[in-house]
């Protein structure tokens, strides 16, 4: 039986290759984007197209996750349509590139605002349905940099991702009990089939980044050329998507699934990191929770 599922930040990407690939898998998909009738009325299109010429069962909703109305409405359309909601993808994220010291705090907040409090504002609105199910899964794409290998000049986003990792550790516990699965999807560095890179955002503070440059000139290009020379010639963005659909067909899904191709060692620390919290957990009579 295809489940009842929502991607946010689906309109282009990891989420609207996710959308397509679950819709495929016999699920129906609402992908979560902002500006559906503005700027992205040509995403709502081309996934109406897709639809229609694949024969599966896929809608765009607005959805915003900086505002707490928004998700709000977009989880009770769902609702309202479907009868229920089994699966929360949390998909929408922004990159900014450049010296950690360039940006401004409000630029740090505005990234934590849409990789981290995005997620919480649509939990808040999906949750209390899933917990009166007593079902339901959580899916969060992550990034191997919270853990694995990481280059300088990405601090902010990739403090945002750790942030995220955190709480969806969190989560996973305070879930278990209600009967709702969590699963961490964790791509590593992809330089080709999304747009992370060409979108990144970039610092405000253009003195302090021309500065840097007399040390670090030309540092940016360089990591994403060498990024681009470690992935292998096979990597394929659309094997998070199937990562995916895999965790969500899952009758036991897996609290946390790897996709690295450049094999930036996030595998072995996260293992080591999740095996200490679970002996934490018995130790603390909690095994129920792992």
């Amino acid at each position: 039986m295809g489940k009842v599922i929502v991607v946010t930040g689906a309109s282009s990407g990891f989420g609207a290759l996710a959308v397509r690939s679950l819709a495929r898998a016999g699920h129906t998909v609402y992908a979560g984007m902002r500006e559906t009738l503005g700027r992205n009325a040509p995403a709502v299109a081309d996934l109406g197209a897709f639809g229609a010429e694949n024969g599966v069962d896929v809608h765009a909703v607005e959805l915003d996750v900086q505002s707490q109305e928004s998700a709000d409405a977009a989880v009770q359309l769902i609702i309202s349509e479907q009868g229920r909601l089994d699966v929360v993808v949390h998909n929408a994220g922004h990159m900014v590139t450049g010296p950690a010291e360039a940006f401004t705090p409000e630029q740090y907040a505005a990234l934590y605002d849409i990789n981290v409090l995005g997620t919480q504002r649509v939990n808040r609105a999906a949750l209390p349905f899933l917990r009166s199910q007593h079902s339901g899964h959580v899916v969060w794409v992550g990034s191997s940099s919270t853990r694995g290998g990481t280059p300088p000049y990405l601090a902010p986003y990739f403090a945002a991702k750790a942030a995220m990792d955190a709480v969806a550790v969190s989560y996973r516990a305070e879930l278990l009990r209600f009967g709702i699965e969590t699963t961490i999807v964790v791509p590593g560095a992809f330089t080709h089939g999304t747009n992370h890179f060409a979108h990144s955002g970039s610092p405000a503070d253009e003195d302090v980044a021309t500065a840097y440059e007399e040390f670090y000139p030309g540092l940016m290009d360089q990591v994403g050329a060498r990024l681009a020379e470690l992935e292998p010639s096979w990597a394929s963005v659309t094997a998070v998507a199937d990562a995916i659909v895999s965790v969500v067909g899952a009758s036991k899904p897996p609290f946390r699934v790897h996709i690295d191709p450049s094999s930036d060692g996030a595998e072995v620390v996260n293992a080591v990191a999740d095996r200490v919290r679970s002996e934490f957990l018995r130790r603390v009579e909690l095994a129920d929770l792992i």
